[in-house]
């Protein structure tokens, strides 16, 4: 059985929604982040880059939430275009987009807008915002007469928006989808799946912290120090 080292951050909910619709057996473990988990020994033998979500698949390891799901849509034949041809290539190409782009510019923006000391500085907020936004646009512009990112079919790369997809409001603001109705009507569409429940449903598995005091941002944020 596959374990999978999750918590409920964009990164793991996009593979927890990849496991659900492939069928595999998996056993979720929690990795609280804002507790310190992800700097446990035994955890840092999985992914030494200390974040989540990682998998271990028999004598297999993974990490890094895009190679998890290009793993196991190869390891199942399923939610990937053909082997060869030009919407396999775009498929890479926008998963890529969403790991470099779309994931670590959303992230950032978050991280200024909501958690960043106050004397972090305006340029900082205002360069992540602009950049998550500019990626979302574009990405928006893709989807524009397009039922899923590639192709005709629902793909992995689906799966890849619709973890940080569901939390556009929360990195942009609440009226942000407002300009992203390609965006939003994707996200609705996986939301309907069975298997995006399922996922969801893993927020009733387990009591991750909720509380952003001093300990969780000495665990999430290491270079910001707990108040005296």
């Amino acid at each position: 059985m596959i374990r999978f080292y999750y918590n409920l951050s964009p990164n793991p909910m996009k593979v927890a929604l990849c496991l659900e619709e492939l069928g595999l057996p998996y056993e979720p473990v929690p990795v609280d982040t804002r507790k310190g988990d992800q700097f446990d020994a035994a955890y840092a033998a999985v992914n030494p880059n200390a974040k989540v979500p990682a998998i271990v698949d028999g004598e297999t390891t993974v990490f890094d939430s895009n190679a998890v799901l290009l793993y196991l849509a190869e390891k199942t034949g399923q939610f990937l275009p053909p082997q060869n041809g030009a919407v396999r290539g775009e498929m890479l190409s926008w998963m890529m987009f969403v790991a470099t782009g779309i994931g670590p510019f959303s992230g950032q923006c978050v991280h200024f807008r909501h958690f960043a000391p106050k004397d972090a500085g305006a340029y900082a907020m205002d360069r992540y915002v602009y950049e998550a936004r500019r990626h979302w646009n574009v990405l928006d512009t893709h989807l524009e007469g397009r039922s899923f990112m590639v192709g005709d079919a629902y793909s992995v790369v689906d799966m890849a928006v619709w973890g940080w997809a569901r939390m556009v409001p929360f990195v942009l603001g609440e009226d942000a989808f407002a300009g992203l109705p390609n965006v939003k009507r994707l996200l609705d569409t996986i939301n309907a799946r069975p298997a995006a429940q399922r996922a969801e449903a893993l927020k009733g598995c387990h009591a991750f912290k909720a509380e952003m005091d001093d300990e969780a941002r000495a665990n999430m944020f290491r270079f910001i120090k707990p108040a005296n």
